[in-house]
């Protein structure tokens, strides 16, 4: 994979010789170089960026001052030439460290370090849109936007969709392990609701097509929480 990166240095020659060490490998993508933090600040707020090489000494605002005062995603190789802040840069969960002047080898080295963080992320499988209910002899797809709620009775739990109901044997937790909270979720021990199917919210009751649908204390914090996550 490309890794998009930039590079935050003061020093005009340790960011020449920084960045012909970015162009050696070509899987690194250069996205931008800055001489101050601010700067390289306001960029990360309207960029994504994969790998972040800081400068650590860089007047008033330093590179350590721009770690722990902003919400910095990208992996960061903090650059300087002194070794005094290396403890600093474990405590802020720095990538690596590298000590000026550093070899090509020793970038390589802290650079296969980022990639490796990528190699682990887990390859997100794509979200599927539909579910397969065993109803009676057959099992019957249901897609989830067709889905109003879900509703438990006795053994039974009976699916409420937009043109039939369907009787299954299926439980609650295999629905749960099945299908995103973020689009069908727990509300009651006997009920999951369809975010994108609430009309309103009412007195820890939701409403449904006129149906009323209540949210017990066991649910309340994450069906909220969820319903939060859906208005930012």
């Amino acid at each position: 994979m490309k890794i998009s990166c930039i590079l935050v240095e003061d020093e005009p020659l340790a960011l020449e010789r920084l960045e012909n060490y970015v162009q050696k490998l070509p899987f690194l993508n250069l996205l931008a170089t800055f001489d101050n933090a601010i700067d390289a600040l306001i960029f990360l707020k309207t960029q994504q960026v994969d790998l972040l090489f800081l400068d650590i000494n860089l007047g008033d605002f330093s590179g350590i001052k721009l770690l722990e005062t902003s919400n910095i995603k990208s992996q960061v190789i903090l650059t300087t030439a002194y070794h005094e802040y290396a403890i600093k840069g474990f405590d802020l969960k720095v990538t690596d460290y590298l000590l000026k002047p550093f070899t090509f080898e020793r970038f390589v080295q802290a650079v296969e370090r980022v990639q490796q963080h990528f190699s682990k992320i887990e390859v997100v499988k794509p979200v599927m849109n539909f579910m397969f209910i065993r109803t009676e002899y057959r099992l019957e797809k249901v897609f989830f936007d067709e889905v109003l709620f879900i509703e438990g009775k006795g053994d039974y739990r009976r699916i409420h969709t937009l043109t039939k109901k369907i009787m299954t044997l299926q439980t609650f937790t295999e629905f749960e392990q099945e299908i995103p909270p973020s689009v069908i979720c727990r509300v009651h021990k006997s009920y999951m609701v369809a975010i994108a199917r609430i009309d309103s919210i009412e007195k820890d009751r939701i409403r449904i097509n006129n149906i009323l649908i209540p949210i017990s204390d066991s649910y309340r914090q994450v069906f909220y929480e969820t319903i939060n996550q859906t208005t930012k």
